[in-house]
């Protein structure tokens, strides 16, 4: 038996070799990380290793601490409800943070209807809480999704995802009653037509329309490399939910809570999705999410048929509470905005002499870059890697992304100072131009 007297803490100050080579001995292989940068410490948009050096954050926990790593705000409203209380269950004893919570969101969320809300705990977790909702309000089984999108690692969530690798190869069978079509991609040569086509295409030859309960989309696609969804496809889908009487739900775990340049993406867009899952940016870094939607279509679960243990954290509501508050003081939807525009520019700057970037898209703060090879058709991974791999040594962590592997996608809190930005936007260029030498 290990005593406990041997196991090491970061505070140790190991090297991050050293922490790398205690982590393939004691976790499974399956989580896997972009980095091995053991966080020691961090600050808006920097952290710093074990080993003392300092990195610029441009992953943001996967655009979770969109408000910047321990924002004031946050962190005291965390020790409050710390010194208050940590956990008590909502469906035991609830408190009124969560009740305030779901008013505020409610109100913020597009759409002129009557809205409700519930609380869980991951993403994965509100969309399978949505998916729920939609099947007891419709009464039907069916699920249309796209291909590129990310939902989640449960089953249901790897179901709807439209990628194979890593997320469902070697789980087996699928949940069933869901169906994929092609999600619209310009530079890829797929059109909105050809997306709404191949939807027709699943009703003629695979699934009843009258059986699909929901149809869930992204409306900017993360993981499947920031897609940015058009107009005229979500205006489609709004309109094919109402014909034939299915639940429109948009996910947007990644895209939520200023990170392009909105509370919510869909509100670029002037059209309301029935239902919205929300996490990552919700709650500045503490787990929390949420499903939120048409009052009537929320109410169909009946009691006991949503929530959970840990739905709905105290600490992660108060933690919420600071990050909308924050959000609001600090304009950072406008910030978003500019920050944004200043990294698109740059991006295309450097893409006048260095060909192997294909395209820069994104919405607001959330933006990527998309490599192709010297033929401009084939997408190229391992210089996409290798812009990765290049920033990381030189203090710049970001992350890569797409259907492919080819897209490198930018998320730095939207708090980032400027001089911190401008730093990192010449690292970035400096990793693009040495990558492609």
């Amino acid at each position: 038996m290990t005593s406990h007297s041997t196991i090491g803490h970061p505070s140790e100050g190991q090297t991050n070799a050293e922490w790398a080579e205690r982590r393939g001995r004691a976790i499974a292989r399956g989580v896997g990380m972009t980095t091995q940068v053991y966080a020691e410490r961090a600050e808006n948009a920097e952290l710093w290793d074990g080993e003392g050096r300092r990195y610029i954050d441009f992953a943001a926990g996967i655009a979770v601490v969109n408000t910047g790593h321990r924002h004031p705000a946050v962190m005291e409203a965390i020790r409050a409800q710390l010194d208050a209380f940590t956990h008590t269950c909502a469906q035991v004893a609830p408190y009124g943070s969560y009740v305030a919570l779901a008013e505020r969101l409610n109100a913020m969320l597009p759409g002129d209807f009557e809205k409700k809300t519930v609380f869980v705990t991951t993403g994965a977790e509100a969309v399978e809480n949505a998916i729920k909702i939609a099947r007891a309000a419709t009464g039907r089984d069916a699920v249309i999704a796209f291909g590129g999108g990310f939902h989640g690692r449960t089953f249901m969530g790897m179901s709807l995802t439209g990628k194979i690798a890593p997320y469902k190869a070697g789980f087996g069978p699928m949940m069933p009653g869901i169906y994929h079509a092609p999600f619209p991609n310009a530079l890829h040569g797929v059109t909105t037509a050809d997306a709404l086509d191949a939807v027709d295409a699943l009703f003629r030859a695979d699934v009843d329309p009258k059986r699909v309960a929901a149809i869930i989309f992204e409306p900017v696609q993360g993981e499947g490399g920031f897609i940015v969804a058009p107009q005229d496809f979500v205006e489609a889908l709004r309109a094919l939910a109402d014909r034939i009487g299915a639940v429109l739900i948009a996910d947007e775990v990644q895209t939520g809570f200023a990170r392009t340049g909105r509370y919510f993406a869909m509100e670029h867009y002037g059209v309301a999705a029935d239902l919205t899952t929300m996490a990552k940016g919700l709650s500045g870094g503490v787990p929390l999410s949420a499903v939120a939607g048409k009052a009537e279509i929320m109410y169909a679960p009946g009691p006991g048929g949503l929530g959970g243990t840990f739905g709905g954290s105290p600490i992660g509501i108060a933690a919420s509470h600071a990050v909308l508050d924050v959000i609001e003081n600090e304009q950072l939807n406008g910030r978003a905005m500019v920050l944004g525009e200043r990294l698109t520019a740059r991006l295309h700057k450097i893409r006048e002499t260095v060909p192997q970037i294909a395209e820069v898209r994104g919405l607001g703060f959330m933006i990527a870059a998309e490599f192709m090879k010297s033929d401009g058709k084939t997408p190229d991974p391992d210089m996409t890697n290798r812009v990765r791999t290049i920033a990381l040594e030189k203090g710049l962590i970001l992350l890569t992304c797409g259907v492919y592997g080819n897209v490198i996608r930018f998320l730095a809190p939207v708090t980032i100072g400027d001089a911190v930005f401008e730093e990192a936007l010449d690292i970035i260029e400096a990793s693009i131009r040495e990558a492609a030498a």
